[in-house]
C-alpha cells in the first residue's frame, strides 16, 4: 500500500505502520534528518507538504495529513489580547480545509487529516478523538487506543520524548523542541487509524466519515 504523510515531522503517527511504502514529507530539513534516521526505508522529501499533496495526491492509496495547528488552538486564542506577553489576532491558516475540501472530493483513496480541537466551530465536520478532530472519508473507532499522558501541556520536553519513543537531542532547527513532541500525534492512535484504513481499501469497502462529534 502507497502511503503519503504529510507534515510529517517526527513521525508520531507513522510509528507503528507496518506492510505500507511510505513517503512522508516535511519542509524543517532539522525534522526530515530525523525522521529519515528514525525511519530509513521511508522516502522523505523536504518540501511544502501543501503543495505536494496538490502536485502527486493521485499517486497513493492512503494519505495522511496533519497541517499546521496554531492559528486553530484555542490557546492561540487565549493567549491573544493586550501587553507585551500577548499575541496578536492572526488569520486562521485556511490550507487545513483548503486539503479536506481537495481529498474529500478529488482523491479516490482513503484519507485522515488530523488537527487540534479549534477555538471556533469546527467549519467540516470532524470526528473528536482525545486531544484531535480527524477528518477521514471512512468511519473510526469510537476508541483510537490513545495511551494517556499525565499533565500533558506542561510535560517537560524529556519526559514527552520518552512517551512518544523520540530523541531530539540533536534537533538543530528553530522550532521549541517541546512544542514539537507535544504535537505529536499518539502512535497507538495513529496504527488504529492506519489499520482501519487499510482493512477498508483491502475489502474495497466505501462508508462515508458521520455527523461531527463534539
Amino acid at each position: 500500500m502507497k502511503v503519503l504523510n504529510l507534515y510529517a515531522c517526527l513521525g508520531g503517527n507513522r510509528l507503528l505502520w507496518d506492510n505500507c511504502e511510505v513517503t512522508a514529507v516535511e519542509l524543517d530539513e532539522e525534522l526530515a534528518r530525523l525522521y529519515q534516521e528514525r525511519f530509513p526505508n521511508d522516502t522523505v522529501i523536504v518540501a511544502d507538504a501543501h503543495q505536494y499533496l496538490l502536485d502527486h495526491y493521485q499517486e497513493f492509496d492512503f494519505i495522511w495529513s496533519s497541517p499546521p495547528c496554531p492559528s486553530h488552538s484555542r490557546m492561540r486564542k487565549t493567549n491573544t489580547g493586550e501587553g507585551e506577553r500577548q499575541s496578536k489576532a492572526t488569520y486562521a491558516d485556511m490550507k487545513l480545509y483548503q486539503e479536506i475540501i481537495l481529498l474529500k472530493h478529488f482523491f479516490k483513496g482513503k484519507y485522515c487529516v488530523e488537527n487540534v480541537i479549534p477555538f471556533y466551530e469546527p467549519l467540516i465536520a470532524a470526528k473528536k478523538r482525545g486531544r484531535h478532530l480527524y477528518w477521514t472519508n471512512f468511519n473510526l473507532p469510537n476508541d483510537l487506543g490513545d495511551r494517556k499522558a499525565n499533565n500533558f501541556i506542561q510535560s517537560k520536553t524529556k519526559d514527552l520524548e520518552i512517551f512518544h519513543n523520540i530523541n531530539l537531542n540533536t534537533y538543530k532547527g528553530k522550532q521549541r523542541k517541546d512544542k514539537i513532541a507535544r504535537n505529536l500525534v499518539d502512535y497507538v492512535a495513529g496504527k488504529t487509524i492506519f489499520d482501519t484504513a487499510r482493512g477498508i481499501i483491502v475489502n474495497k469497502q466505501n462508508t462515508n466519515q458521520s455527523k461531527l462529534e463534539l
